[in-house]
């Protein structure tokens, strides 16, 4: 039967792993030939890339919303005894000597009795929350690459998290509650690389770093909405504030399984070449004219195995696997530092609201700054740069005295704005890094190292609220090590996105030849 796409054209013959495979100047590559067919950036892939950007919002508030449900409450003493005083340690103090602000359902602590539980018990939500994103990030991080995709991955995983997050309301005590954030946890592991692999799967490499970061605005809205729905239902229990994130969530992904486009790359990878013709039809503009009949693509056929090929592809290659694991160790350093600052601003001497207002507030100039000067930063650069900025300012934010108490909250969200501009470059960093074929299931574990970062925060962060251990000196030592490690990768900025492992590998040949050349 003669093939339903003429306009694609495929080689009848599989190459042998010997023979490269041809590079862009010898005839059109797949990221040439889309960019060609579907233009830079238009008005579709703009909408496309708000759409599923908005994932973002979701994610961020479930990440940060023990930052309000778990809050320890303020408290006042109720009796004129010499022996109670508010900077006394309320587990010192007779019961009916002292009592909450607030009415006891609007934080776990109160409501629970947890006020002198252990650091392990009261950060415990939190932490299962990053450990449930750490084994979902392992387990589902080769999904989006092998059987289900990037939009299927994006709508399971926004949904699952969703309905988590609304079954959170009915918890009895902190070991179901925490049970439950484990679940959340596992079902959002996915969502950030899902969205962003997706929205820059859908431009020219021009535009990548700029829509990427669209993601990265929705993750700051999504941030700063908190503080505002937590003032508003700061006299309510606790539980209304998973309800107003959680509901709204489910709603957005019924509109990902219904408006949301796969990724053409990702169909192409896995030979399902009708969708992705009519899906870069559907985003093509209007008068815009058609050619693939001179690209010539190789499908990765060992990626059409078991789920976690992919994993056992980045583990076989010894260049990939080196990127692979250098990432994930600035990963960590850089997710240690973006989820424990907020987590810990309990512990600064500053209103809550505020702060976490503030926080939320320098991810913009910090998403400002990158997709202003994405296109021109040297990625390698940037990262060591930043990591080493937020990692200065965070121990910094540890010394004492009434002048430092002072600058606390300015050097906090110096080393925070750090922390997250890295964040988002290295995010965009990985991506240009690793093939489609593995891309997602690459940046996926690139994120999981980010959360296993975040896994300890809430640990310190407990352990400084009850036993004075500085937190953020740990953090600024960690992020500023971890960083070191971008000056043993390699450059990306402006190059093609590959589609293969061979492909990349090729190229990661010839750029070894050349410099060895030019060391002879």
């Amino acid at each position: 039967m003669a093939d339903s796409t003429p306009l694609l054209y495929q080689p009848n013959s599989v190459k042998s792993e010997s023979t490269p495979p041809p590079l862009e100047k010898h005839h059109p590559s797949l990221d040439s030939t889309i960019e060609r067919c579907i233009g830079d950036f238009g008005w579709a892939q703009f909408l496309q890339a708000l759409l599923v950007s908005s994932a973002w919002i979701f994610d961020a508030q479930q990440t940060f919303i023990t930052v309000f449900t778990d809050a320890h409450p303020a408290w006042h003493c109720t009796s004129n005894q010499l022996d109670c005083n508010s900077a006394f340690n309320i587990c010192n103090l007779p019961k009916n000597s002292w009592a909450w602000n607030f009415p006891a359902y609007t934080s776990i602590i109160s409501e629970w009795n947890l006020e002198c539980a252990t650091s392990i018990i009261t950060g415990l939500p939190a932490s299962s929350f990053f450990l449930g994103c750490l084994v979902g990030g392992l387990v589902l991080a080769t999904l989006a690459d092998s059987s289900l995709g990037r939009k299927n991955m994006l709508f399971l995983s926004c949904l699952t998290m969703s309905l988590s997050s609304f079954l959170t309301v009915f918890s009895t005590n902190i070991w179901v509650y925490s049970a439950l954030k484990l679940v959340c946890g596992f079902c959002r592991a996915t969502i950030g690389t899902s969205a962003l692999v997706l929205t820059i799967e859908l431009v020219g490499k021009r535009w990548r770093g700029q829509v990427g970061v669209i993601g990265f605005f929705c993750f700051t809205i999504g941030f700063l909405s908190l503080p505002a729905i937590a003032y508003l239902n700061r006299l309510s229990s606790w539980r209304s504030l998973y309800l107003w994130t959680s509901i709204p969530g489910i709603f957005y992904s019924l509109l990902v399984h219904f408006f949301v486009r796969e990724s053409p790359r990702w169909l192409l990878v896995r030979g399902r070449k009708e969708e992705a013709v009519a899906t870069l039809k559907s985003i093509a503009p209007p008068n815009h004219s058609w050619s693939f009949s001179e690209v010539s693509f190789e499908q990765e056929m060992s990626n059409n195995g078991n789920v976690y090929s992919t994993i056992k592809m980045l583990v076989q290659k010894r260049w990939a696997f080196r990127r692979l694991l250098l990432v994930m160790v600035i990963g960590f350093g850089i997710g240690m530092v973006y989820y424990g600052m907020p987590l810990g601003l309990g512990n600064l001497s500053f209103n809550l609201y505020l702060s976490v207002t503030l926080n939320a507030l320098s991810e913009i100039p910090s998403s400002m700054f990158t997709i202003l000067l994405i296109g021109k930063l040297n990625r390698k650069l940037s990262v060591l740069a930043f990591t080493s900025l937020s990692g200065i300012f965070s121990i910094m934010c540890a010394l004492k005295g009434e002048v430092w108490t002072r600058l606390q909250i300015g050097l906090e969200l110096v080393s925070f704005f750090s922390a997250c501009t890295a964040f988002s470059i290295l995010l965009i960093f990985t991506i240009e890094l690793f093939p489609t074929c593995v891309r997602n299931s690459a940046t996926s574990l690139v994120r999981q190292a980010i959360v296993f970062g975040g896994v300890f925060s809430p640990m310190l962060v407990a352990a400084e609220r009850r036993d004075g251990i500085s937190s953020y000196v740990v953090f600024g030592l960690v992020i500023g090590c971890c960083g070191l490690f971008a000056v043993c990768l390699p450059e990306t900025r402006g190059r093609t996105l590959f589609d293969t492992m061979d492909e990349e590998e090729h190229k990661e040949k010839a750029a070894c030849n050349g410099v060895g050349d030019v060391l002879a």
